[in-house]
């Protein structure tokens, strides 16, 4: 059983805030958890952008798949070998590991043709464009 502190520096009272919280590591237990991935989604005028940062993944493990509207993103991070090891005692363990996962319902506006995929310095940023209606005003008759 480890105590783990989580501080936050609460803004409006300009104070800390500290909650103690206890964890009993299992490692079977926790390894059959699927984690969901963290992610911000920003519109522009012309296109959704999908920023999730990932970290300690090979970009060959990242599964990105489309089905109909929803845009799935998927990885699986390794638990390191130290782990495994009887030997070692975990005093603290604080990071996430395991399967990631997360689905994202599209809006219907979107060009699922145009999805671009780019790892950079550990963020992956997803980009699909915007379909570009036309407009126009229509004039109404009368008839009498």
């Amino acid at each position: 059983m480890f105590k783990i502190f989580w501080v936050w520096n609460n803004k409006e009272d300009e104070g800390l805030e500290v909650i103690e919280e206890e964890i009993d590591y299992d490692n079977e237990e926790i390894s059959q958890e699927e984690w969901q991935i963290a992610l911000d989604i920003v519109e522009s005028t012309k296109e959704i952008i999908i920023v999730s940062p990932i970290a300690w993944v090979e970009l060959d493990d990242i599964d990105i798949s489309l089905d109909e509207n929803i845009l799935t993103i998927s990885w699986n991070r390794e638990l390191p070998e130290l782990f495994d090891d009887p030997k070692n005692i975990i005093r603290n363990s604080e990071c996430f590991w395991w399967r990631f996962s997360r689905n994202i319902i599209l809006p219907e506006n979107l060009d699922l043709e145009s999805i671009k995929a780019v790892l950079e310095k550990g963020i992956l940023y997803i980009t699909i464009s915007k379909i570009k209606f036309s407009s126009q005003t229509i004039k109404i008759e009368s008839k009498a």
